[in-house]
């Protein structure tokens, strides 16, 4: 009787209730991205090839489709380079990077959509970094060793192919006196996907 009850009191507030309309098609989706970063002008005098990882959020709706919004946050490493160490009282100098990204994506037309679909795609973004360096001097130089905290704003456009769910992706990064050429593969997986 119980249940009855509670179905009889519950009915007109789930008939009435809202719901989204239907002609809005919105979907989040998780990125995971890994590849190699190449230091370059001034950047390149101190430091060699590092790497670097990323995870991204990004959305988009009927609204804006072929184009997508995205934050990315990753963590990127260059160590320091061999000629730098043998002109300089360094032994050891690397850097450190947490960048924070703003940006969005765009997809154009595909180029091949009978095997596979694969879609040229480019990004641009307005970015933070946060740096850290470490500075290790050798023993007879007389230094004391230290950390380096530096904060920096930039930009990065970047442009590859999408098989959507796989992309492969070259990026210019600019920060004052910290440029470098990112790539990427990057997997992308589906959180919520509303049509």
């Amino acid at each position: 009787m119980k249940k009855i009850f509670l179905l009889l009191l519950l009915a007109p507030s789930i008939l009435i209730a809202q719901r989204e309309p239907v002609d809005k098609a919105r979907g989040f989706f998780l990125a995971f991205g890994v590849g190699p970063r190449l230091p370059l002008s001034y950047f390149a005098n101190s430091t060699d090839l590092g790497y670097g990882f990323n995870v991204e959020l990004s959305y988009t709706d009927n609204e804006y489709l072929p184009a997508f919004l995205y934050a990315r946050i990753g963590f990127d490493q260059f160590p320091g380079a061999q000629s730098f160490y043998e002109t300089t009282d360094y032994s050891n100098y690397s850097t450190n990077a947490l960048p924070v990204s703003i940006g969005a994506r765009y997809y154009f037309p595909p180029l091949i959509n009978s095997i596979v679909l694969l879609m040229p795609v480019v990004e641009a973004s307005a970015d933070y970094t946060y740096y850290q360096k470490l500075h290790q001097f050798k023993l007879s130089s007389g230094k004391s060793n230290y950390l380096e905290d530096i904060s920096k704003f930039g930009f990065s456009a970047g442009a590859g192919v999408s098989m959507f769910m796989l992309e492969a992706l070259a990026s210019y990064n600019y920060f004052q006196s910290n440029q470098y050429v990112s790539l990427d593969l990057r997997v992308r997986l589906p959180l919520y996907i509303n049509l």
